[in-house]
């Protein structure tokens, strides 16, 4: 038995990159392209600034959000819906399956998450296509910081 779950952590610890990356099973390359419906709204700068991608700023900057807590951007601050920072405070963490889903349908998704029929978001766009959701995912990922530094 000591051999088998001695397997089983040797094969946990080679995925683990995986997962430190975001886990991002998207084409970052095809995900920029899609962003670029998002970039009405949303900008990706990094922590010194640099504009990686230019965009509104009537949703949060996207730089980082692998692992970061739904809501919780202190530079977007108040701007957020309650329901989404009510998911955050719930233990919403940006990852892949969560973004996916948010993103296919905002306030579907906060009402199912928070168990609130009433949840609202203030993020009209959905992007309903999974793979592209992914790619965006995938995108954002490999634009942000190092998985270290997560």
């Amino acid at each position: 038995m000591n051999m088998m779950k001695a397997a089983a952590l040797g094969l946990t610890l080679l995925a683990g990159p995986a997962f430190a990356d975001g886990h991002a099973s998207g084409d970052a390359a095809a995900g920029e392209g899609v962003f670029k419906k998002c970039k009405s709204c949303h900008g990706i700068v990094d922590a010194e600034g640099e504009v990686i991608a230019k965009g509104g700023r009537s949703g949060p900057n996207l730089y980082g959000i692998f692992g970061s807590v739904a809501g919780a951007n202190a530079e977007f601050g108040k701007k957020y819906g309650k329901s989404l920072v009510e998911a955050g405070e719930a233990g919403l963490e940006w990852n892949e399956a969560e973004f996916v889903a948010y993103v296919a349908d905002p306030k579907g998704y906060l009402r199912t998450y928070n168990d609130d029929k009433k949840a609202k978001s203030k993020m009209s766009f959905k992007l309903r296509d999974e793979e592209d959701a992914k790619n965006v995912w995938a995108y954002l990922v490999s634009v942000g910081p190092k998985a270290a530094d997560n």
